[in-house]
């Protein structure tokens, strides 16, 4: 299994196999502290060879730099299924986050398992910007 693409973004979207993404980032900057991010997405699209046919166990986890979650654990499967004559095929998988409130400023990080074992990581910066002084 190969992940080739595992992004965070304003949104995402699976059509007939094909995987649409728009605004990956990967910083936040907030002025104000708790703040509530409305909407963003993750895009993954995974290759899996014909040797790893069968069910597999998807885990996707937001953490603080204490290893916090941030919210609950995303667990879900997919199935998957090689066409003949192929040797490989892709998943792809798209989750919209909403409203993920986010305490203080720092580095965090989104993880991805696959049948119990991480695989990926993506950084997410968040950045309490200064308030601009009246001059």
């Amino acid at each position: 299994m190969e992940v080739e693409i595992f992004s965070l973004c304003d949104a995402a979207n699976n059509t007939a196999g094909k995987l649409s993404i728009l605004g990956a980032f990967d910083t936040i900057n907030v002025k104000e502290l708790p703040y509530v991010h409305p909407h963003c997405a993750i895009a993954l699209r995974m290759r899996f060879l014909r040797i790893e046919e069968g069910d597999h166990k998807i885990r996707i986890d937001m953490v603080d730099e204490d290893g916090k979650s941030l919210g609950p654990k995303l667990d879900g499967g997919v199935k998957v299924n090689i066409p003949e004559g192929t040797q490989s095929t892709s998943v792809n998988m798209c989750l919209g986050i909403n409203n993920l409130k986010i305490e203080k400023p720092g580095n965090y990080e989104i993880n991805l398992a696959i049948d119990g074992r991480q695989v990926n990581s993506l950084p997410l910066m968040v950045i309490k910007q200064n308030k601009e002084k009246n001059q």
